[in-house]
């Protein structure tokens, strides 16, 4: 077992053997950050569900009020009608054939990929590519649209998706440490309440089982659930 350092085992002494609310888990993580960088702070929350079902399944996406604290990097393709659109949008890279030419050669250097109905059957192929990054655009998630100036606007402003893992786990990047407390407790809160509401008809018995807030190299803090549990 690796040794703790002593900024570790300082931290690990103010985390409480106890919930906390959003707010208090907010403020705690900012005070038990100690690495010299702008650490990701990140929302884990077990799901009551099966998602190997697909009536089960847990996905969508949220736009965080507060924005996630990254300059996500947008790949828009699409056909040259939209090059216009996609740029003042925010989009940072922008065509069609010569980047899917780039993304064929390994090249995916891009947070988030914006494209056109269109244009999805030239991508199918480049899913090999594409998809384990978890960089294949996708209707659900509001990336594969005729607005796209809206897609790209949205991403830029902090849309994110999310998708339950195979263990029944959603993780989430909801910020930076540097964020105000008040501002990652409005970013976790309105997560935690988009899962609530995308609750399967299917899933019995107490929904949501456990969140845990975190950021880079930080301890846990577990979030009371009572507030954003349904039977």
């Amino acid at each position: 077992m690796a040794r703790l350092t002593k900024k570790q085992k300082e931290a690990l002494q103010k985390v409480e053997d106890k919930t906390y609310t959003v707010a208090e888990a907010s403020a705690l993580i900012k005070e038990i950050t100690n690495v010299n960088f702008d650490a990701s702070v990140d929302l884990a929350v077990r799901l009551n569900v099966d998602p190997r079902k697909a009536n089960q399944m847990v996905r969508g996406v949220v736009t965080l009020p507060h924005g996630t604290g990254k300059d996500v990097k947008v790949l828009a393709l699409v056909t040259p009608d939209k090059e216009a659109e996609a740029k003042e949008a925010g989009a940072d890279y922008v065509g069609l054939d010569e980047y899917l030419d780039k993304i064929k050669g390994g090249w995916t250097d891009v947070d988030v990929i914006v494209t056109m109905p269109s244009v999805m059957g030239k991508l199918g192929p480049l899913g090999r590519v594409l998809g384990p990054r978890g960089l294949m655009p996708n209707p659900k998630t509001g990336t594969v649209t005729m607005d796209v100036a809206k897609a790209v606007s949205d991403v830029k402003a902090g849309k994110i998706d999310f998708k339950v893992d195979k263990t029944g786990i959603i993780h989430a990047a909801i910020g930076k440490a540097s964020f105000d407390a008040e501002k990652i407790a409005g970013n976790a809160r309105e997560l935690l309440t988009t899962l609530v509401k995308l609750k399967p008809q299917a899933a019995k018995g107490v929904y949501i089982q456990s969140i845990y807030m975190s950021s880079t190299m930080s301890p846990s803090v577990e979030i009371d659930t009572k507030r954003f549990t349904e039977q």
